[in-house]
């Protein structure tokens, strides 16, 4: 094969290029994206600005104002806006400070498997034969235990917190991404332009880095977003059960757990929490969908 026919071979590259920017184009018209990265955006803005925007402190307790109603009920305050729960804390600080959390383990936890899962399925997809057998048994033999019963074993195992609760979580889901990628990469590595670049003489560094990663960098976009919703129900598990963060730090889960007294005669303390989950999981949900409709050209010609 001579050089021109390998940079023939090799044009699909500079396509890949020019279909990224009608991807960006087309990620700016999807409505899911708009909607789900608008009330993330507004979730990360009340997460960040949270000691100015909470009208109290999360933790003070107001013993006169117990199960204090919301603001539209027949004795509610613009003092409490949403009210207080059984030991007078402010829901609405309580829910802002909340996010903090949520988002934190989301985007961490995430990121982290990502970066393990993403990795060990491009060096499994991409060599194949013992590597590759190699890396799907370990994957079977990790999926073989039941995800929350992991979960609860490693945060029994390495104590509460944040990072704990982060650890845990990239060390559960990064099978996740790991199968998913890995699919995508057995086909990738049979493209043209992956064959042209080694017989152009790239080593297999490389080609994996210049020629396979940025073919699969669309789907782990997609896998990300989806895994910060999953990332976010799964600290809300943790912190309703009491493994995930300390007593001192305000979580949804947590919020959920202290209403349960509470739940026949204030059931908006119970609401809360569960309307800022299910929010935030269906915005996550909505990019990662949406910006997958935007980034895949078959779901693009379908849509169209």
């Amino acid at each position: 094969m001579s050089i021109a026919d390998l940079s023939a071979v090799a044009a699909p590259r500079a396509e890949r290029m020019s279909s990224l920017g009608a991807a960006l184009r087309q990620l700016a018209r999807q409505p899911r994206v708009w909607v789900g990265g608008g009330i993330l955006l507004v979730v990360a803005v009340l997460a960040i600005f949270a000691r100015w925007i909470a009208p109290h402190d999360p933790l003070d307790q107001d013993l006169l104002h117990m199960l204090a109603p919301p603001l539209w009920a027949a004795d509610g305050s613009m003092e409490f806006p949403l009210g207080t729960d059984g030991l007078g804390r402010c829901v609405l600080s309580r829910a802002i400070y909340g996010a903090r959390v949520a988002l934190t383990v989301a985007v961490a936890a995430a990121f982290g498997s990502m970066l393990l899962g993403s990795a060990l399925a491009l060096v499994g997809g991409y060599f194949g034969g013992l590597v590759d057998r190699l890396v799907t048994y370990v994957v079977d033999l990790w999926l073989s235990f039941p995800p929350v019963v992991l979960s609860l074993i490693l945060l029994v195992g390495l104590g509460t917190g944040v990072d704990k609760v982060i650890l845990a979580v990239v060390l559960v889901d990064w099978t996740r991404f790991c199968r998913v990628v890995r699919a995508d990469v057995l086909l990738t590595r049979r493209r043209d332009f992956v064959l042209a670049a080694q017989l152009i003489g790239f080593g297999h560094l490389r080609t994996m880095l210049r020629e396979v990663l940025p073919a699969v960098v669309p789907l782990m976009i997609t896998l990300f977003s989806i895994e910060m919703g999953i990332a976010i129900v799964v600290e809300a598990t943790l912190s309703f059960i009491g493994l995930s963060v300390p007593s001192d730090i305000t979580t949804w889960g947590q919020m959920l757990a202290d209403s349960r007294n509470d739940m026949q005669s204030a059931v908006w303390v119970m609401l809360v929490p569960v309307f800022c989950i299910i929010t935030t999981v269906l915005a996550c949900n909505l990019l990662g969908d949406g910006v997958r409709v935007a980034l895949d050209p078959r779901l693009r010609q379908r849509e169209g």
